[in-house]
């Protein structure tokens, strides 16, 4: 088995960092692994989405491997950014949508993974935190930027700027995670999925194409691109498909076109 394992349960996709020894930290490596395995996600015929965890009870993922990031010129640490920052945004452009199942430790980098999907489920022992300014340095894959998205920048700020620990009842209070679960988690992460991927996969990408957007655009022009995805919505077979179900109170059965 792999440092970053690819499986297949059902439709979903399922990669696991599997460095329990390690906590599941990452180093460049890892992290160009994980990009391999989205380009793999991205050709799999039949998934319809990705669920992301780590190995053991004890860590999603701790972060970065600190030796790895010391005594390095300026322009290796730009493009260590860079790296990180691009396979994490490929969960944004991905065909699925992916959920973090996150089990024990997210620290740092695997905090900004968790981040970078499109849903999050924690277990009970679940503890996030981005305490890279307990280093002298900041969030560098992508923290700054989504979790102030996701939670607000208030908190968001104080956080990043305290470097502090978020248990995983906060998280779920505050809108870090979507649920907290107190049995088998792969097993939650495969239920969750199952609410979403029974529906057409061109109709959840546009719909969250239209939702990622919204961040970067004052309302009127995100109204205008919520309006123009919904109208290419419609012109799909599915679209059709759904409508004509209704309207004969049956089930439809959407085939991705």
């Amino acid at each position: 088995m792999s440092v970053v394992d690819l499986t297949r349960n059902g439709d979903c996709a399922v990669l696991t960092l599997n460095r329990p020894e390690a906590l599941n930290a990452l180093s460049f490596a890892i992290i160009r692994d994980i990009g391999a395995a989205f380009d793999e996600v991205a050709a799999m015929e039949g998934v319809r989405a990705l669920l992301i965890t780590g190995a053991g009870e004890k860590s999603f993922c701790a972060g970065a491997d600190i030796k790895e990031l010391r005594n390095r010129p300026l322009m290796d640490q730009l493009r260590g950014a860079e790296l990180g920052q691009s396979v994490f945004a490929r969960l944004d452009t991905l065909p699925v949508p992916s959920v973090a199942l996150v089990n024990g430790y997210a620290f740092g980098g695997g905090s900004e993974l968790a981040l970078a999907c499109t849903f999050r489920l924690a277990s009970e022992n679940a503890v996030f935190g981005l305490p890279e300014i307990k280093l002298g340095l900041i969030p560098g894959y992508g923290g700054t930027q989504r979790l102030p998205r996701l939670i607000g920048e208030g908190r968001a700020l104080e956080i990043i700027m305290t470097g502090r620990n978020v248990k995983a009842d906060e998280a779920e209070r505050i809108g870090l995670v979507n649920a907290v679960v107190e049995g088998d988690l792969m097993q939650a992460g495969l239920e969750f999925a199952g609410k979403f991927t029974r529906y057409s996969l061109p109709a959840l990408g546009f719909a969250r194409s239209a939702v990622q957007r919204a961040a970067d655009l004052p309302l009127a022009e995100g109204l205008r691109v919520e309006a123009e995805l919904s109208t290419l919505a419609y012109r799909t077979q599915d679209a059709e498909e759904g409508m004509a179900a209704f309207e004969e109170k049956r089930k439809p059965e959407f085939k991705d076109g």
